[in-house]
């Protein structure tokens, strides 16, 4: 057998140290992320696979996506679940599942993480501010959790519950909305393979700010729509009470589908600003999703439903 010494190898056949120490990372970083996830230490990394049904389009910065948010049980400024939510517990973290299924159950965090191998999923985000981000989540379909709990003939929605509890979300104490947050899809959005439940951004553990440690993701879909830290997912057969549908009827709608063609009362959707970038852009019909959701909706007037 032929040894050859360092000095024999060419540079060509040697893995560049960045490259080395870049793996080296990223496998630490994947395996203290399942520890931490499993209530270990905190952590940085999840593995995921990269999912075909990205948009291929590039994801805004980490600081864009973690450090301008909607997320009102921590206060109703873009910058206040940055600034508060790191009162958020996120473990121990169950989320209950029940009503119209054959078998309701309670499912620990780590349960969920191991239904379906998580994946990368970049997808564009449209809130009904009029602003927008490309953010790469990482998670899994909700039709994975749903399937285990065997949804009857009855089961015509879903609602969803977020946690609600002012000793860690300080906005709970004002009265913006009706606590806690809820929100609700009918069961075929739910059971869409574009409708996900993330546990991470960027790779990373999902932060507090950004709905920690598991979200709804509707990509097609006003941003309100994709609930944060979710505690009850229930089946059933009318449709669900939703938080902002509730608080303003005339404003936000059950469906809820990005529309430019459909005005919000004070302004309108026909364009959207990029966040970091300078020009307005074209809002597009179901956030771009349209050649895969639109068949939920033939023959419904959008326009009543909105």
């Amino acid at each position: 057998m032929l040894i050859r010494s360092p000095v024999d190898v060419p540079p060509s056949e040697i893995t560049p140290r960045e490259v080395y120490l870049d793996r080296r990372r990223f496998m630490q970083a994947g395996a203290a992320a399942t520890l931490a996830l499993l209530g270990g230490n905190a952590a940085a990394g999840l593995l995921a696979k990269p999912s075909p049904w990205s948009t291929g389009e590039a994801p805004n910065s980490r600081k864009d996506i973690t450090s301008y948010n909607n997320f009102y049980e921590f206060g109703t400024s873009k910058s206040d679940p940055a600034d508060s939510a790191q009162t958020l517990r996120t473990a121990p973290w169950s989320v209950v599942v029940e009503g119209e299924a054959g078998k309701p159950r309670r499912f620990a965090i780590e349960e969920l993480l191991k239904i379906a191998p998580l994946e990368e999923r970049v997808y564009r985000l449209r809130c009904v501010e009029g602003w927008s981000m490309v953010i790469p989540w990482v998670g899994f379909p909700l039709a994975s959790l749903l399937r285990l709990v065997e949804p009857n003939s009855r089961a015509k929605f879903v609602a969803f519950e977020s946690l609600a509890d002012p000793q860690q979300m300080p906005g709970v104490k004002s009265r913006v909305l009706d606590w806690p947050y809820r929100e609700g899809l009918r069961i075929d959005e739910a059971m869409h393979p574009l409708t996900i439940l993330a546990v991470g951004l960027y790779g990373d553990v999902l932060p507090r700010q950004n709905g920690a440690p598991i979200r709804l993701v509707v990509p097609w879909k006003y941003g309100f729509k994709s609930i944060k830290s979710i505690v009850r997912i229930r089946l059933q057969e009318a449709q669900p009470v939703t938080s902002w549908s509730t608080a303003n009827p005339s404003e936000y709608g059950f469906y809820s589908n990005v529309n430019p063609d459909v005005d919000h009362p004070r302004w309108s959707q026909a364009t959207e600003r990029r966040i970091g970038e300078f020009f307005r852009r074209k809002t597009l019909p179901f956030n771009g999703y349209a050649e895969q959701v639109a068949g939920l909706y033939r023959g419904m007037d959008l326009r009543r439903f909105f």
